[in-house]
């Protein structure tokens, strides 16, 4: 049974940075695709970022620029760098395992003054 695992939230001000990561349990992490999603309050929950088993990358269109997914196969682990953080980017942030399907807690992000 895979369990994903996300750190790294918290609080940051406008303009800021944070690296959100997902530690990976079971076999084979390298072969899977992992990916991130968020949802905001009150919102239903958005595709942020995807990575192959290859470390091919695919961006939210509205996101592309300030979101940099990348995977660690040697620690299990997937990333996710937010940079120029913004207001509208608080929220809960999921890591989600597409092989098999199963999701993360979530690690919660606030951006604010």
């Amino acid at each position: 049974q895979v369990q994903l695992v996300e750190s790294g939230g918290g609080l940051v001000q406008p303009g800021g940075s944070l690296r959100l990561s997902c530690a990976a349990s079971g076999s084979i992490f390298s072969t899977r695709a992992m990916a991130w999603y968020r949802q905001a309050p009150g919102k239903q929950r958005e595709l942020v970022a995807t990575i192959t088993s290859a470390g091919s990358t695919n961006y939210a269109d509205s996101l592309k620029g300030r979101f940099t997914i990348s995977r660690d196969n040697a620690k299990n682990t997937v990333y996710l760098q937010i940079d120029s953080l913004k207001p509208e980017d608080t929220a809960v942030y999921y890591c989600y395992d597409w092989s098999v399907g199963s999701w993360g807690q979530g690690t919660q992000v606030t951006v604010s003054s």
